[in-house]
């Protein structure tokens, strides 16, 4: 099967991770400064300062603070789908991908029983911002294209033909989304890690795995 458009599993050069480790500055500065300070009180040259680097290279990277906040979430989902193209041959796709989606998007976890009250209730705000949910749109969009093609890679199956791969990205996507709306919406709030963990296996538990898949449409053609 085809597997144009599939995530690259090869390790990553120093320049890239130089370059990964920046952009993540960048948009932890972003959320950190918004949540401390409010949207329209955040400058990019704010975050430059905090991010220790010139407002230019904010602006290399980003063309506005809904970007770079977006651009978090996008690549963690990005590297879960380089976890998932990276698979060895035969790797079972389900446990490996929890696996990876849970480590990715849930490692603010460690080390701490709940998230802050105040933080949970600035990031709600923070996530209310009109500018930010575009962004944020379109980055869940384009994350999830990647992951359905490093699944349909993994898997042999092709996007042009077969439901699977999106199934499982769009699974993924609703987990995130849900277990986010959650946890930060309780009250106290509650860790991401178990609950984006259960969403997880709830949401993939009636994904057949690929072997036993088939192409024929619903009335049993083929």
């Amino acid at each position: 099967m085809s597997s144009v458009g599939a995530v690259e599993a090869s390790e990553p050069s120093l320049r890239e991770r130089k370059k990964r480790e920046t952009r993540d500055a960048l948009s932890l500065a972003t959320i950190e400064l918004v949540t401390e300070r409010g949207w329209s009180a955040v400058t990019i040259d704010d975050i430059a300062a905090r991010a220790r680097v010139a407002p230019r290279t904010f602006r290399n990277y980003f063309p506005t603070k809904a970007a770079a906040i977006s651009g978090r979430h996008a690549d963690r989902m990005l590297r879960v789908a380089e976890t998932v193209a990276g698979l060895p041959a035969g790797t079972p796709l389900r446990a490996a991908l929890i696996d990876a989606a849970v480590a990715e998007l849930a490692p603010e976890d460690e080390g701490r029983s709940a998230p802050d009250p105040e933080r949970a209730a600035a990031v709600r705000l923070m996530l209310a911002e009109p500018a930010l949910q575009g962004e944020l749109t379109r980055a869940s969009a384009t994350a999830q294209d990647a992951l359905a093609a490093a699944v349909a890679a993994h898997t042999g199956t092709d996007p042009a033909r077969d439901t699977y791969p999106q199934l499982v990205a769009a699974a993924v996507g609703a987990a995130v989304d849900v277990t986010i709306t959650h946890c930060l919406g309780a009250t106290p709030p509650i860790p991401m890690k178990p609950v984006l963990r259960d969403a997880l296996h709830r949401l993939t538990a009636g994904l057949a795995e690929p072997a036993a898949c088939t192409t024929a449409d619903p009335e049993g053609e083929s």
